[in-house]
């Protein structure tokens, strides 16, 4: 006999500014119990001590969040020169104190200089993994390990604001950008020590911090608001084109059959997959085209019906 799964079927996105002080998985639980949702994840994790957009799937959204996962992301950080600690953020202890003397100018040079294609070593307090173990638990245990640099894309690296010896500077970036990292990587070319004061993510992708909602406003709400407050699954794939089937073809793409579409462009890409009947849309899931205009199925709604 199969137990019965716990919680209500929800399906849906809520754009959540999480608060200072909360794991992502933290936050995600109170919202998961506030809606009493059966099934719920994350596109991608915040330290506790930053603070901003951290979107919150639910139901059938969490097959897609791996798209935001990968997405280019915008923060804010705040950086006090002068002293490094232990994590390279507020959170760590003390462990150097050096003077800043450095100018307006020389900052800005070396903000210039960490823009574009660059190589980054992943920080030892990260949530990636060696031999199935994070690597913060190690750093917890005082060891330290070789971990090799990888690949990333700074944007812009604005200077928002200086007052010696904090900085407020705003980042775009790709994904499996280091903020802690690039700040440590500043200071390497200013010659002091630094580490984050705090650090806010107010865009990922064409997502912006106001669409986003407070854990506090959520929990106070109530369950019909709660659910307002939800955007639907495709919002997550907003930056793949849309291809619209009609009813024929939509059952075949639901019964994993390859189909054969006329397109104008010759070059393989990922999409978006709706039902189209009576003037409406139904999202069925994302699939790949390719560049003979075959659509074949990568992830699907189970609760498009046949």
């Amino acid at each position: 006999m199969s137990r019965r799964k716990k919680g209500d079927k929800i399906d849906g996105v809520l754009m959540l500014d999480k608060p200072v002080g909360l794991s992502s998985n933290t936050a995600l639980q109170k919202a998961r119990r506030a809606l009493n949702a059966q099934k719920a994840g994350h596109t991608g994790t915040l330290d506790p001590f930053a603070s901003g957009l951290l979107p919150l799937c639910f139901g059938e959204a969490t097959k897609f969040s791996a798209d935001l996962l990968h997405a280019d992301k915008e923060y804010v950080a705040s950086i006090k020169f002068g002293e490094t600690t232990t994590t390279a953020d507020v959170e760590g202890e003390i462990i150097e104190t050096r003077p800043v003397d450095f100018t307006e100018e020389q900052l800005h040079k070396a903000l210039e200089s960490l823009t574009g294609e660059i190589d980054q070593i992943p920080p030892m307090y990260s949530a990636l993994k060696k031999d199935g173990v994070r690597l913060y638990e190690l750093a917890r245990q005082g060891q330290e390990i070789e971990r090799e640099p990888r690949r990333v894309t700074v944007y812009e690296l604005e200077l928002l604001s200086f007052n010696k010896p904090e900085a407020l500077v705003r980042v775009k970036c790709s994904k499996g950008t280091y903020v802690r990292v690039l700040g440590e990587d500043i200071v390497k070319i200013l010659g002091c020590g630094a580490h984050l004061t705090a650090l806010r993510r107010t865009k990922i992708a064409d997502i912006d911090i106001s669409e986003a909602v407070s854990l506090q406003d959520f929990e106070e709400a109530d369950i019909a608001q709660r659910l307002d407050m939800l955007d639907p699954p495709d919002r997550l794939l907003s930056q793949l084109e849309p291809i619209e089937l009609k009813e024929e073809l939509a059952v075949r793409f639901l019964h994993g059959q390859s189909i054969r579409i006329t397109r104008s462009e010759n070059s393989e890409k990922k999409v978006k997959v709706y039902r189209l009947s009576d003037g409406k849309r139904e999202l069925l899931g994302c699939a790949r085209l390719s560049t003979d205009g075959v659509l074949s199925a990568e992830r699907l709604i189970s609760n498009s019906s046949n």
